[in-house]
């Protein structure tokens, strides 16, 4: 299996290179020069007895016979190494996906973990030091920061939007300390990833500074996340006979891409509906306009605050540049930060769940389908612990939300972040450093 740009104008890689690479040379982003397919006898001999084995499975046709494909069952094993369970909601018969149980309590854990041991695993002994280039807009850089700690021959440099994420993750991206850094960028997410999407472009500066990327334009970001959808829907039609329908809280649109691809390979997944919050893009788009990227809208929800999706790009790969097509794909629902207020408030006594605010996304969407009529079976991702979220959920709930053990103790570490002007010279410097 070889992986190509979604602009069509580099040449074909296999995964590792693709990997490492992070950006395709004409700025697009990697993707499977031919999709495989899982067949009904196919889907029969994966297993669903843990996230691990379902993700080895699935990654394995499209990483063929790539050099880190004996690898694959060890890489996944050290990735999926904490529970991601679907659980049923309380007195409705709808469920919850917690992809939060990982140690920075969101769902980017799991791909931050296996892009790390990935890229730890292909890198030889006598090669220069490596600088993972991340943008986020909360949760993604504490993951990748959690995953590249203290791991030899590579160092983290986390671009955020100063002032734009909560409290709890601005302090657990500058916790880490030793390899791994904060820069608090005085703009926007969309700005942090343009100025990492810069530099990963510039090839006299990558030749200076070998650099690598974590978010999700990177494969081994995106495609890991399709485990926990493969697993939870293979064992819902094993148990059920049906197919489960997911409803995911969207930003840059990498986790539901990861959906997406899952299911075109043939896995069981039915509908997809994106929850996005106040920023409009993919709304409007899905409603029939042209896709016109702009400026992020702060919200509750802010992890979500992205105004320009890097992977709509992948999305209209899948679709095969067909506008309609994509539209057909999936659906989408945005949610003002008053709905999501009123959601959190309802959230403990109507589903049994404390849900940080891009969860309630998704919670608000799951009660607007249910008072349309659909009765099918619906499973909301959360994806990310409340405690991340205090100063928006504890007011809203009328009581503390504790930490999970493993963010709890990130939280009791000091924190430092240095101040970055929106410039890609000051990140050029920051870089050399």
């Amino acid at each position: 299996m070889r992986f190509v740009s979604t602009r069509g104008a580099s040449p074909a890689l296999p995964f590792s290179e693709a990997l490492g690479a992070g950006l395709a040379p004409d700025g697009g982003l990697y993707v499977p020069e031919e999709l495989p397919h899982f067949r009904a006898d196919d889907l029969a001999k994966i297993p669903d007895d843990t996230l691990a084995n379902t993700l080895a499975e699935v990654l394995k046709p499209l990483l063929g016979n790539d050099g880190l494909s004996s690898a694959l069952p060890e890489l996944c094993a050290e990735a999926a190494n904490f529970d991601i369970p679907l659980l049923p909601m309380r007195g409705t018969g709808d469920y919850v996906l917690e992809l939060f149980h990982g140690p920075t309590a969101a769902f980017k854990d799991l791909a931050g973990r296996f892009l790390a041991a990935s890229l730890a695993r292909l890198r030889k002994e006598d090669a220069p030091t490596q600088t993972v280039l991340v943008a986020t807009s909360g949760d993604t850089g504490a993951a990748v920061g959690a995953a590249f700690l203290g791991r030899e021959g590579f160092r983290v440099l986390i671009l955020y939007p100063e002032g734009k994420v909560s409290p709890a993750q601005a302090h657990s991206l500058g916790a880490f300390g030793g390899n791994v850094r904060a820069l608090r960028v005085e703009g926007s997410f969309d700005d942090c990833q343009r100025l990492a999407k810069q530099a990963l472009g510039d090839a006299s500066l990558r030749a200076e500074v070998p650099l690598l990327t974590a978010n999700s334009i990177s494969l081994g970001r995106l495609l890991p996340q399709m485990g926990y959808y493969a697993l939870h829907a293979l064992r819902f039609q094993r148990a059920h006979g049906r197919t489960l329908n997911f409803i995911i809280p969207s930003g840059n649109l990498g986790n539901a891409m990861a959906a997406l691809i899952a299911r075109t390979m043939g896995l069981p997944i039915g509908d997809v509906v994106l929850a996005t919050n106040d920023n409009p893009t993919l709304a409007e788009f899905f409603a029939g306009a042209d896709y016109r990227g702009r400026d992020a809208v702060p919200t509750l929800a802010n992890a979500m605050d992205v105004g320009a999706p890097s992977n709509f790009e992948r999305l209209m790969w899948l679709a095969g540049g067909d506008a309609q097509k994509a539209r057909s794909m999936v659906r989408v629902q945005r949610i003002s930060d008053e709905r999501i207020r009123s959601t959190v408030r309802a959230a403990e006594a109507r589903h049994g769940i404390a849900p940080c605010p891009h969860t309630a996304c998704g919670l608000a969407v799951l009660e607007d389908l249910r008072a349309a009529g659909d009765t099918r079976d619906w499973a909301v991702a959360a994806t990310a612990h409340a405690s991340k979220f205090v100063d928006v959920v504890e007011p809203l709930l009328g009581h503390t939300v504790e930490a999970p053990a493993a963010f709890a103790a990130l939280l009791a570490r000091a924190a430092f972040a240095e101040r970055m002007p929106v410039s890609i010279e000051a990140l050029k410097q920051q870089l050399r450093a």
